[in-house]
């Protein structure tokens, strides 16, 4: 079931935000004894982790029981400052009472299908072939449409078998490790977190645009059984006709 929020600022958004992950981290561990955690990058996630890094949040959720998984990664080193696994330990991680078997990041010191191979071994400890799988994925959405690293035009968007997968972005000039599409969309809750006037023309096409998943890659996350939540500032919502 999809859902849109719409809010004020990247602030207000980044607070509903956290108020929902608090209780479905709640909600959730009240059933069964840990929550599966995808983290995203980039800057609205970054705001989000400071915020459930401080009060009232670091002491009211239970760290102890969540384990935390990547949705993609830039191929670059962990100290490198474009890692999002690295921004994720400096503005969360590190901060809140967190064991290292809890932490699971993408492995860009091995080659690509070493890193793939490992980081697909490392979700079949947690998850069957079929069934649900995470608890919550949070992603982002670039300014061209694409989410985790399913960019317009890449062969990965079309991937229906493997769980994670790796690729050379001609663009970038890098290489990029990412979950793909069937792994997430057998998840309990997708919540897409998105700010900025830059992103409203791809979000009116991934909402309200005709399927063209190859030119808006976001079209395609769409959980088989869970909830597709959209938390919006007005500024990326400016276009849409039903916001």
């Amino acid at each position: 079931m999809k859902h849109i929020k719409t809010f004020e600022d990247t602030a207000s958004l980044n607070e509903a935000l956290a108020i929902f992950i608090d209780q479905d981290i709640k909600n959730v561990l009240a059933q069964k004894p840990i929550y599966t955690f995808v983290l995203s990058g980039g800057s609205t996630p970054k705001q989000l982790f400071r915020i459930l890094a401080n009060e009232p949040y670091k002491n009211s959720i239970p760290w102890e029981k969540i384990h935390f998984f990547w949705g993609d990664e830039r191929f670059v080193p962990y100290n490198d400052e474009r890692n999002n696994a690295k921004m994720a330990f400096d503005e969360l991680l590190s901060l809140v009472p967190v064991r290292p078997d809890q932490v699971h990041r993408m492995q860009t010191e091995l080659s690509p299908a070493e890193a793939v191979a490992d980081y697909t071994q490392v979700l079949k400890g947690y998850f069957k072939e079929t069934g649900p799988t995470f608890d919550l994925v949070l992603l982002g959405m670039g300014e061209d449409g694409h989410t985790l690293s399913l960019f317009p035009g890449t062969e990965v968007i079309e991937e229906k078998d493997k769980w994670v997968d790796s690729y050379f972005l001609e663009p970038q000039q890098m290489v990029r490790i990412t979950l793909t599409a069937p792994i997430v969309n057998r998840a309990a809750t997708v919540a897409f977190a998105l700010a900025g006037a830059g992103k409203a023309p791809a979000l009116k096409e991934v909402l309200e645009g005709p399927p063209n998943r190859t030119q808006y890659p976001s079209q395609i996350i769409n959980p088989e059984r869970g909830n597709l939540l959209w938390f919006i500032d007005k500024n990326a919502s400016s276009l849409l006709s039903k916001a």
